[in-house]
């Protein structure tokens, strides 16, 4: 293949590192709702964990500015080691390299604050340095202004980086709905954070085919999937 970007997303192919998703950060971002940021974040976390991508997350200053890693991405990733670092670009810090390389996937996806600071000069230097192929989560990730994020999005996007979103990014992973087994946890996943295309599911489950209306999980249903 003479352009690796053109090959899908596959929960065998890829990789998933959160950058700096702690409080202070969030303060900062203008460019999206930041409990949509939360939401959108922690969605492709549940993501991950149900396709079973490695996952790092990595933090800068915990203690003295940035404040903790939100409750509800360490929830996701329990066990997960908090890669803590000084320098705002991830790539500077050697743990961060190496379990990049440890985890052994060429396809880097990204999601983290600030888009301007911290995400492009990782996806820069990773790029750079070691030829990753950068995958930047657009809504998963914000910038103190919209145009600090818009901006650094054409920057990355001029250098080659690749711009998705969460749901995007969870759909590729899922590929097909006959993939029955992540189908279930996928529609909890969607209806807990995908917003009108959550409701739609509902909406589906409880109209059409008639499912009780206070049941957490829906029934198995292939021809509804399919056509939402």
């Amino acid at each position: 293949m003479t352009n690796p970007k053109l090959e899908v997303l596959t929960p065998s192919n890829c990789q998933v590192i959160f950058i700096d998703q702690q409080p202070q950060m969030a303060f900062g971002v203008q460019s999206i709702d930041r409990q949509t940021l939360k939401n959108n974040t922690v969605g492709l976390a549940k993501a991950a964990k149900i396709f079973s991508i490695p996952t790092i997350i990595t933090t800068v200053e915990t203690e003295s500015f940035s404040g903790h890693t939100y409750p509800e991405l360490l929830a996701v990733f329990p066990e997960a080691p908090i890669l803590e670092r000084t320098s705002m670009n991830s790539w500077d810090d050697q743990k961060v390299r190496d379990a990049l390389k440890k985890n052994g996937r060429n396809k880097v996806i990204v999601s983290g604050l600030w888009t301007e600071v911290c995400n492009t000069t990782f996806a820069l230097s990773a790029m750079h340095d070691a030829g990753y192929e950068i995958y930047m989560v657009a809504d998963a990730s914000g910038g103190t202004s919209q145009a600090a994020h818009d901006y650094s999005m054409q920057r990355m996007i001029q250098a080659g980086v690749v711009p998705v979103t969460w749901q995007q990014v969870l759909l590729e992973w899922q590929r097909d709905w006959k993939n029955r087994d992540t189908y279930d946890a996928v529609m909890t996943l969607v209806k807990e954070h995908s917003g009108a295309y959550g409701m739609g599911v509902d909406y589906a489950y409880t109209m059409v085919h008639k499912a009780p209306e206070r049941v957490t999980h829906g029934p198995t249903l292939e021809p509804v999937a399919a056509k939402i």
